[in-house]
């Protein structure tokens, strides 16, 4: 049985941009972004806020995890070439959000994403309810290093037809590279800032 059978997958779609011109200046790199979206059936729709979700989500977030990656590997040509990540989810208006959320918030899928892209970091995240063809902004962060605050990006994704209510849309999203021209410095330099030692500027 195909991932896609299994999982009940209806629809695949892909979104990829190249980031060519920022500010009317090329990059320092060209970098390609691309969001990959699966449309599924809610596997709870109809039942309470009581109801375990967690083997259901054992069993299916584990497909869409490899579903997701291996096209996104393929649009951007190897998981060695991609830096960022993120991971978000949209349930249809007859669901409850946490259905959205039992899909990428367990290891089931977020452990494995980072295993197929080869990362390291915890992985950013968006869920919401939504009509059909609403979009949502992905966030995506490094994948080994998290505090690298030039990779701190997003991309917006869309299927123009789902959720529908009775669906869930589980999206993985992923950049080759940082944000044009970045230079806001890094977590891991900055400054020790608070309230107290900015007291004279906050008065």
């Amino acid at each position: 049985m195909s991932t896609v059978t299994a999982a009940g997958v209806r629809k695949v779609t892909l979104y990829r941009e190249a980031v060519l011109s920022e500010a009317g200046s090329e990059p320092a790199e060209r970098v390609d972004r691309a969001a990959v979206a699966a449309v599924l059936p809610n596997p709870w729709l109809g039942t309470g806020p009581a109801t375990d979700l967690s083997g259901r989500a054992a069993t299916i977030a584990p497909l869409l995890a490899k579903l997701l990656t291996d096209r996104l590997i393929e649009a951007l040509g190897g998981a060695d070439r991609i830096e960022a990540f993120g991971k978000a989810a949209l349930v249809g208006t007859a669901g409850e959000l946490e259905h959205a959320g039992a899909l990428i918030h367990t290891p089931y899928f977020g452990n494995l994403v980072r295993e197929f892209l080869d990362g390291e970091s915890i992985i950013c995240f968006a869920d919401a309810r939504a009509e059909a063809g609403e979009a949502l902004i992905v966030p995506m962060w490094h994948k080994t290093h998290a505090a690298t605050r030039s990779h701190y990006q997003t991309i917006a994704a869309r299927v123009s037809d789902a959720p529908r209510a009775d669906e869930v849309v589980v999206i993985a999203a992923a950049s080759t590279g940082p944000r044009p021209h970045a230079r806001i410095g890094d977590r891991t330099t900055d400054p020790v800032v608070t309230a107290d030692n900015l007291e004279s500027s906050l008065t």
